[in-house]
Formats: C-alpha cells, sequence, structure tokens
C-alpha cells in the first residue's frame, strides 16, 4: 500500500518553470501559504539545466522585466559568473526554499483532480476541491486542498482534469479579425525542440554519430546557421512537433529530435562546413522544450490587435515586448525561413482577466497557456512575460486569501484590483500606464537634496553609463546622507530603487552576452557575467526620532535593484546613505527613495 499525505494551502501551483516559481514566490511573499507541485527535480521548466532555452523577454530601451526576474538575474550575476547551467539549477531553487510559506514537491507529478458542479459565485459552474500528484521518488500520494490553484503547467493540465475551457491551435482571420494568413482555424501549433550544449577546448575532439542521428546536408540548413562562433547560437530551429498533437505525440517527436540534434551536430563537427574541429559537446536535451499546447479560455483573450494597437487595459498587471515570432508547424521540416517575426512597440498592457477561467471559480493560470489567441501567444510566449504573468497571479491569489473572495472577485472590486497593482509596483513590477502613489507625508516632507525624482513614483529611470546624461535619477554623492524631514510619524514602509543597468550595457561582451543568465555555447573567449557598474553596492538606511538614530537596515554586498521594507516605529527623519558601488562610477545613482 503506498502511502498518501494530505496538504491544505491557500494557493497550489502546479508546474514549477519560471511562472510557477514567481507565482509561488510573490504569493508566499505576501503571506499566502502555498504548495508548489512540479514534477522535474529541477526548478525553472524551459530555462532550467534539462531545456536549456535563454529567457527572453521585451525589447526596448528600459523595458526589462523586474520584480521577481530581476532579483534572480542579479543573484545569478553573483553567484554565478561563467553562467553554468548547474549553479543556475541552484539560484532557482534556493529562490523557491528560502521562502518559508512554501511547501515544494519536486519529482511530483499532477495526476488527478476533484471538482464539484454546480451554481458558484459570477456564473462559475466548476470548484476544484482538490488535485492529487504522484511524488515518484517517495513513492507518496499528494492530496492537495486549496482555496484557489494555478496552472502554470505549460501543457494545462488542470484542463482536461477539470474540465476547465481551453483553446489548442491557430484561430482563422476572421474569428478574432487578426492579420494571419491562417484562413480557417485549425489544431496546428509552434513545435517543440531538444537543444545541444557544447564548449571549446584547446585541441581537436572526435564526434561519432550513433547509428539512429539524422544525416543531414547544407540543403537541410536554409536559412538556419549552426556555427558555433555565431554567438547568438542556441539552435532553437531544431524544432519538430507543430503538425501533429503537440501534448500526445511528445515522445514520438522526441526520438526525432534527439535524431535531429546529433545529426546536426554531425554536420557541425565533420562535414567541413565549419572550423569546428576543437568543440566538444557537453549536452543534449532529452526533455523537449515546448513553446504551444492548450491555452485556457479566461474572461478576456488577448489578441493579436491589443499588443500591436497597445490596448490600454484598465486592470493591467504584466506587460510583454517580444516580436511576434510565429514558428512554422512543420518545423526544421518546413523549407525556408523557420519562423516569421516583426517587432511590435513595446510595452503592451496584458490584462488579469485572462490570468483565470472563464467558469472554474478558483483556477488560476499563468506562463505559456493564460488567455489568449495563437497570433498573441507568440509573442507572450516568452519566459520573462511569463514570469511576470506568474508574479501578478501570486499577488492575487494572496488577496484572494486575504480577502476571502475568488479570482473573479479580485477584478470586480476594484479597490482589491488597485490593491493588487500597488502590491506589484511596490515589489518592483512595471505597469506601463501606471505609477506608484506617493503618501501625502512623503510629498511634503522636506528633502534634502534637490531631487524630485526620487519621489515621483516612477521606477524606471536609468544612467547612460560613462557619460553624464541622467535619465529619472538622482546622483548621489559617495557618503551623502539623502533626508526626509518631516513631523514625527508612525511610518509603515520605506520604498527605495537602485540602477541595476537594466540594459545591460555595462556588461562584457556582445548584446546576448551582455543579457542572457545563461550560455549554452562556451568559447574559450566567453566573457564572465558581473555585477552591474550602475548598481549601490552598499548604503544605509536610519531612521531618527528626536536625537535617538535608529539603523533600519544596513547592506554591505547589496545584490538587489529593489527594496519595500516593512518598518514599524514612529520617526521624524529618514536618511539614505549610499556608500559603494560595483563599478567604478564617480556617483551612485538612486532612482528612486520614499515612505509612507
Amino acid at each position: 500500500m503506498l502511502t498518501t499525505k494530505k496538504l491544505s494551502c491557500d494557493l497550489c501551483v502546479v508546474g514549477g518553470g519560471i511562472a510557477g516559481m514567481c507565482a509561488a514566490i510573490s504569493a508566499a511573499r505576501e503571506g499566502a501559504s502555498v504548495v508548489l507541485m512540479h514534477e522535474r527535480a529541477v526548478l525553472g521548466g524551459n530555462a532550467s539545466s534539462e531545456i536549456r532555452m535563454w529567457i527572453c523577454g521585451s525589447f526596448g530601451e528600459n523595458n526589462r522585466e523586474t520584480g521577481i526576474l530581476e532579483e534572480i538575474a542579479l543573484e545569478n550575476m553573483y553567484r554565478n559568473p561563467s553562467k553554468s547551467y548547474p549553479i543556475w539549477d541552484t539560484v532557482l531553487f534556493d529562490f523557491v526554499k528560502r521562502e518559508k510559506n512554501i511547501t515544494l514537491l519536486l519529482n511530483c507529478t499532477c495526476m488527478d483532480a476533484e471538482v464539484e458542479k454546480g451554481s458558484f459565485a459570477d456564473g462559475r459552474d466548476t470548484r476544484i476541491k482538490s488535485v492529487k500528484g504522484y511524488q515518484m521518488t517517495t513513492q507518496t500520494f499528494f492530496e492537495l486542498e486549496a482555496k484557489n490553484f494555478a496552472d502554470c503547467s505549460g501543457d494545462s493540465i488542470l484542463a482536461p482534469l477539470t474540465g476547465a475551457a481551453f483553446r489548442m491551435g491557430r484561430e482563422g482571420k476572421d474569428e478574432f479579425g487578426e492579420n494571419t494568413k491562417t484562413e480557417q482555424g485549425d489544431s496546428m501549433t509552434m513545435g517543440m525542440s531538444c537543444l545541444i550544449g557544447a564548449r571549446e577546448t584547446e585541441r581537436p575532439v572526435r564526434f561519432t554519430p550513433p547509428s539512429f542521428a539524422k544525416k543531414l546536408t547544407e540543403a537541410d540548413f536554409y536559412g538556419r546557421e549552426p556555427d558555433p562562433y555565431n554567438k547568438g547560437q542556441n539552435f532553437w530551429y531544431l524544432e519538430l512537433g507543430g503538425d501533429r498533437d503537440s501534448i500526445h505525440d511528445t515522445e514520438e517527436v522526441r526520438d526525432e529530435l534527439v535524431g535531429l540534434a546529433l545529426g546536426t551536430w554531425d554536420y557541425v563537427k565533420n562535414s567541413g562546413a565549419y572550423e569546428a574541429k576543437n568543440w566538444d559537446m557537453d549536452f543534449i536535451g532529452f526533455l523537449p522544450g515546448k513553446r504551444e499546447s492548450r491555452r485556457m479560455v479566461g474572461e478576456y483573450t488577448v489578441r493579436e490587435q491589443d499588443l500591436t494597437g497597445k490596448t490600454v487595459f484598465e486592470d493591467e498587471v504584466a506587460y510583454g515586448g517580444w516580436p511576434i515570432d510565429d514558428h512554422y508547424p512543420g518545423g526544421f521540416y518546413h523549407r525556408g525561413m523557420p519562423n516569421t517575426s516583426y517587432n511590435l512597440e513595446p510595452p503592451y498592457s496584458i490584462p488579469y482577466r485572462a490570468l483565470y477561467s472563464s467558469h472554474v471559480e478558483n483556477l488560476f493560470f499563468a506562463g505559456r497557456n493564460v488567455s489568449m489567441t495563437h497570433v498573441a501567444m507568440s509573442s507572450m510566449r516568452v519566459m520573462a512575460t511569463c514570469g511576470l504573468l506568474g508574479e501578478a497571479v501570486g499577488r492575487a491569489a494572496a488577496l484572494c486569501a486575504k480577502y476571502g473572495v475568488t479570482p473573479h472577485g479580485v477584478y470586480k472590486d476594484k479597490s482589491i484590483l488597485s490593491e493588487m497593482q500597488a502590491r506589484l509596483m511596490a515589489g518592483d513590477c512595471f505597469l506601463p500606464s501606471k505609477r506608484r502613489d506617493i503618501s501625502p507625508i512623503c510629498r511634503l516632507a522636506t528633502l534634502s537634496a534637490d531631487a524630485p525624482v526620487l519621489r515621483n513614483g516612477e521606477d524606471r529611470g536609468h544612467k547612460n553609463y560613462g557619460t553624464t546624461e541622467t535619465n529619472a535619477c538622482y546622483e548621489a554623492e559617495f557618503g551623502e546622507r539623502i533626508t526626509y524631514t518631516f513631523e514625527r510619524s508612525a511610518l509603515k514602509n520605506v520604498h527605495i530603487v537602485f540602477d541595476s543597468d537594466l540594459n545591460r550595457k555595462t556588461q562584457v561582451g556582445d548584446w546576448v552576452e551582455r543579457t542572457r543568465n545563461t550560455r549554452i555555447l562556451k568559447r574559450l573567449d566567453s566573457s564572465d557575467l558581473i555585477m552591474p557598474a550602475t548598481l549601490c553596492r552598499a548604503f544605509k538606511l536610519i531612521g531618527r526620532k528626536g536625537s535617538e538614530e535608529i539603523e533600519l537596515l544596513c547592506i554591505t554586498d547589496n545584490r538587489k535593484r529593489a527594496y519595500d521594507l516593512s518598518v514599524d516605529g514612529e520617526f521624524d527623519s529618514l536618511t539614505l546613505i549610499p556608500l559603494a558601488l560595483w563599478g567604478e562610477g564617480e556617483k551612485i545613482p538612486v532612482i528612486s527613495f520614499d515612505f509612507a
């Protein structure tokens, strides 16, 4: 008889990819109890060492995704300068394990759900009571009861298990009026990929392909360039399965992909087309990274026009900015360019109503499975965008627990929706159409520095490193005391944002080396990650009450961009003292310093 353990929580997150991690962490930080169920041994999904896809996100100046994603990126710069995937796995693991409100179940597959049918709030007809998972390492079943559930599994496992409505495939051009060449809707999707990793050595390395490697010629690589010295190379075009069932045919497609990947490396090494004699393959993915499968149906379905026309939603909780990047269903076997891509004007807004079910009362979703058309998904699917969606779901779930409302109840009660947006921005999530409210006491306080930008509610300022040009940040002297003076008051929190070089201009190397957290091809001249030269390395925060000074925070090796610090006490002044910089600049950029 196998053991069954029962757990209960405020939020059960199914899937520990980037979206699921961000959902679990953000809910836990807001005080909600969370169980994160993930069927693999490592976190990160497509970004993990099992698959090794880069985390991509919005294009454009200062449009990098912040919040939890930037925290992870900065910690990775500090701990993982060589962009090692095993160390990257430990960074992700640490971010989840350090949260005391998260119970993590790795190697645990969601396999069943118990639902109840009826007439529930806001016209919903289904409610999830529990889900069941099987943890293979302990041969234990877990039954998880939760107030709310978040499907961040990518393939939307809770759709078939709960009967939640979903879409799969491409919509015809008439259904949403989108600019697509698909006349009639079909079941086609983008495919999946098994990637190759390799490193350059100082000696020749022989490669002998196995018998199942696919034999390839120059003609097979039209529109694809597998040169290992191409710094933008990550073999994403080794893609198949979009013209089949991207869920049920995965094992069959995986076998083909592994043969295709090994055949590609055989061509690189042995055809003479590339100078690759000193290259050694040190990774091949046996778990396909998927781009598309089921997409849940929410209260709103995001369309291409919302992206291209930059629809501003009242319930904006995230944003995107990756190009509309649609891959042909045939993948590698498609003759011609492997994808069509056109740039958008980033950022575009994403509404909260696309993140919860239209008819299952307590079901959230985040990641590449949110409520959107195929065309919109071709932009919104990238992992940095998915991380923002996860962070929004986590905040919403915590508010559901706090106020005893449903996911739709957060939208329906505009005060709760506003609180959600405020909490996202306090956590350093950028909402393009919003700015943080500054408390009256902070607005009226006397500020020692001539720096109105410190309390304008905008956290996207930057300094063009190496020049005197600044934008929306205050250039502090080393050791300068930036002080607010006000009538003695009980304070709740202090908000501080430094410059983490969102455009990564202070990193070393070309654009790819500067902007990616991990590396799939390691050259002898590959550069290491460094901490952003613009980031404040050491600082103090001091509160004063009369003649008494209280040190509220002292950081000597800072690797965070933003702090939203809870304080409990009465003060008549607050002082921020930037002390050191990670780079060699003459001043320390401070983007925000305000309080309530």
